[in-house]
């Protein structure tokens, strides 16, 4: 008898893009006529940088002649080409040094959070925010690291740390030992953004538990703070006790390309159940190799272009059109008495929502009065009720339209 992994039956209602994408198609087939705005999903707008589109151009007639067709890359970790370029733009321009071969290219790191679990022993407690990233939570839950559903969105075994307004939604480290701790600054989904000094803290706890944090910076270059870190990285002693997950998505337009990557730092152990110490960047690489071939050439050559000198005027040129959004929504909201969070070094804004108004009720009040769709807090964690997030990455007249729509139902 064939028997199912009944894991995946603990995962509590469907996952949340996908109730909002069902909602919105419900909404859209009684309203045929009505044009629906979304600052739901974090999804990108603008075009890909020319100086992406021109490398990519150049990869796929390389491929397209005998003497410069490209294969499987280096072992499936990336082309050193891009690989160098990360460390050099990426980290070594802000003083922290990561070796080539810490580097690990990947399709996205929603999929290196989610399958750098598998590395670990079952028996590992997980931390996470509350209100929290899905990915994080879920992979553990279909890996049988957690009991059965709580309650409130939340799985027995998991520690929840509550961000809220009285922590500025930044988590302090727990009172109890926990194994594997989830963070991400700028946070997905409050736009909060942790200093290095709140990051120090973490490092110390983990130092001090033998700890491990899986530190998702995928939104890293959105932050405009010179003082606010962009990698767990520039803490003195992180290498020693975090992995590190960047992303090409929202920083330069690639949800539909697909490119990231993950460092695990040499030095990075864990320990057997006899108490040895055990490198976990070659049991990653043997991981990520034996599941995954590595991503295209093709792909890799427009990363890398993102690194050049006109990659990078370009791109933070998108950026700006986005933080651009997201500072109309902060003062639009704001000027009709709505409370928001994030917006400012993040390309999510984290809305309070009216009094006594839950996150899926004013979801569907926005969606049904105003035809505008954001993501409700709950689907998020417990701490997301009474929250609704909206993204920054529409375009520019899209956005001026949504915010006209919600002032006049308002």
């Amino acid at each position: 008898m064939t028997r199912i992994n009944e894991n995946f039956l603990k995962l509590q209602a469907g996952y949340l893009f996908p109730e909002i994408g069902r909602r919105k198609r419900a909404f859209q087939q009684a309203n045929p006529d009505a044009r629906i705005i979304s600052m739901g999903i974090g999804d990108v707008t603008q075009p890909l940088a020319p100086a992406v589109v021109e490398a990519m151009k150049e990869a796929v007639d390389e491929m397209g002649r005998i003497e410069s067709l490209k294969g499987y890359d280096d072992g499936g970790v990336g082309y050193e080409f891009l690989r160098q370029a990360i460390c050099e733009n990426d980290y070594k321009m802000r003083g922290v040094d990561v070796d080539v071969d810490e580097v690990f290219v990947s399709d996205g790191a929603k999929c290196d959070t989610g399958n750098m679990q598998e590395v670990f022993g079952l028996e590992n407690v997980v931390a996470v925010s509350d209100p929290v990233y899905p990915v994080y939570v879920d992979t553990n839950v279909m890996a049988g690291r957690t009991g059965p559903a709580a309650g409130e969105g939340r799985y027995e075994g998991i520690v929840y740390m509550p961000c809220d307004e009285q922590n500025d939604f930044v988590p302090e480290p727990p009172d109890k030992e926990v194994d594997l701790i989830y963070l991400c600054f700028p946070n997905n989904p409050t736009g909060a953004v942790a200093s290095k000094k709140q990051l120090a803290k973490w490092v110390d706890y983990a130092r001090l538990n033998n700890a491990i944090i899986l530190f998702d910076a995928a939104y890293e270059a959105f932050i405009s703070d010179s003082d606010l870190p962009h990698s767990i990285y520039e803490v003195d002693g992180a290498k020693d006790v975090a992995i590190e997950f960047r992303s090409f998505s929202k920083t330069a337009g690639f949800t539909g390309v697909r490119c990231a990557f993950t460092v695990v730092p040499r030095q990075l152990k864990a320990q057997t159940k006899a108490g040895e110490a055990v490198e976990v960047a070659p049991i990653w690489r043997r991981r990520h190799c034996t599941k995954f071939n590595g991503v295209s050439y093709v792909t890799q050559a427009g990363a890398a272009a993102i690194y050049t000198a006109q990659g990078k005027r370009q791109v933070r040129e998108t950026i700006d059109i986005y933080m651009s959004n997201a500072r109309l929504i902060r003062e639009t909201l704001g000027e009709i008495g709505y409370t928001l969070y994030g917006g400012v070094n993040a390309p999510y804004i984290w809305l309070k929502t009216p009094e006594g108004i839950g996150s899926w009720e004013f979801f569907d009040t926005l969606l049904n009065k105003a035809h505008v769709v954001g993501t409700p807090g709950a689907g998020f964690g417990s701490a997301g009720e009474g929250y609704l997030r909206l993204t920054a990455f529409g375009r520019p007249e899209s956005v001026e339209e949504a915010l006209d729509r919600i002032k006049a139902i308002s």
